[in-house]
């Protein structure tokens, strides 16, 4: 990893100029893409020399920063890679790197027992994994959930760039209710992971209502730079999912109780792994256990309840003891000219 920050900037430039197998590219229109990544990422305006190119060229061919780039030149002007699918962003890490990473996991590893990093455990078990099958060459000891065919996780880093720099989207979307795509501005304000799937939330153009974009729906998202961005005004993720299970929040509908009677042989899955923060157990039975939730009525609640099938029942409110009645019922029409 080069010391220079702006030298980085530069190589990720190259980079993007020779995997891009659409155009041909002279060291001036090389030039010109690093002295826009530059000003884009450092707001750097002075011009970069052709010697500091050719010598980034260089460097990025050698083994010295672990790139070993098959840059080659066309018709003695013309700059591409040898390897058309090689990228500095996929190169295998060394033993070195791998060294440096054990003992950066070693010192994460001491914060695990302080509260300011109570969510950093998963990461560093999954940096030990990873470590350790690259370095002892054996397949790895924790599998953890993962989708590694999930659709637009290749926007995942864009977004959140435009969250950090702050600024605005054009996005291209498409819902799975919608016959063809749509375009607009959009104000990315966080990120949000849930069952294993991304969502982007924010504002759409001048609208006020937060919305959530699912990152497997969107074709494609442009910085909008003659937008201007609206900030977050100091909306917390943690406050916004409060009263929520899943990622549907309705900005008027309050919370409820929900009482759920769970039989026995699912009743300890649900004390160990709660359904959500604000679970209580209320009453305890040979046959099973009767937990409370104050939380809002939506879709997830109703998957997550009949993910459990006849494991679960609703108790109240009536108007969700009816909903998963009714949608069970349709359920079993599927299955009637089975049996």
């Amino acid at each position: 990893m080069p010391a220079n920050r702006n030298a980085l900037i530069r190589y990720r430039a190259i980079d993007n100029c020779l995997t891009n197998k659409y155009r041909q590219w002279t060291l001036d229109d090389l030039i010109e893409a690093v002295s826009e990544a530059l000003y884009e990422y450092e707001g750097m305006t002075k011009g970069i020399s052709r010697r500091t190119i050719q010598a980034d060229l260089q460097m990025m061919r050698s083994d010295k920063l672990g790139y070993n780039a098959p840059i080659i030149v066309t018709d003695k002007k013309y700059y591409a890679y040898e390897d058309p699918t090689y990228t500095i962003t996929q190169i295998p890490l060394t033993g070195h790197d791998l060294g440096r990473i054990s003992e950066a996991v070693d010192v994460l590893r001491q914060f695990k027992g302080f509260s300011h990093f109570e969510h950093l455990g998963g990461v560093v078990q999954k940096l030990e994994a990873h470590v350790y099958s690259a370095t002892t060459k054996q397949q790895t000891i924790i599998d953890f959930e993962k989708n590694e065919h999930l659709k637009g996780l290749t926007h995942l880093d864009g977004f959140y760039q435009a969250i950090v720099q702050r600024r605005a989207l054009f996005v291209t979307y498409q819902s799975f209710r919608a016959r063809v795509s749509s375009q607009f501005i959009f104000h990315s304000w966080w990120l949000k992971e849930f069952k294993n799937r991304w969502f982007v939330v924010g504002t759409r153009g001048n609208q006020a209502d937060i919305i959530h974009l699912a990152l497997d729906r969107t074709l494609s998202i442009a910085v909008a730079d003659d937008v201007t961005y609206r900030p977050n005004t100091g909306i917390t993720s943690n406050d916004y999912y409060h009263d929520v299970i899943g990622v549907t929040v309705s900005q008027t509908l309050r919370p409820q109780a929900v009482r759920i009677f769970v039989t026995s042989e699912h009743a300890p899955y649900v004390e160990t792994k709660p359904l959500h923060h604000s679970q209580q157990l209320i009453e305890r039975r040979d046959d099973g256990i009767t937990i409370e939730l104050k939380v809002q009525l939506n879709f997830e609640l109703e998957r997550e309840i009949l993910s459990f099938g006849d494991s679960m029942k609703v108790l109240a409110p009536a108007r969700l003891k009816e909903r998963i009645s009714q949608r069970l019922n349709n359920a079993m029409a599927l299955y009637k000219d089975e049996f």
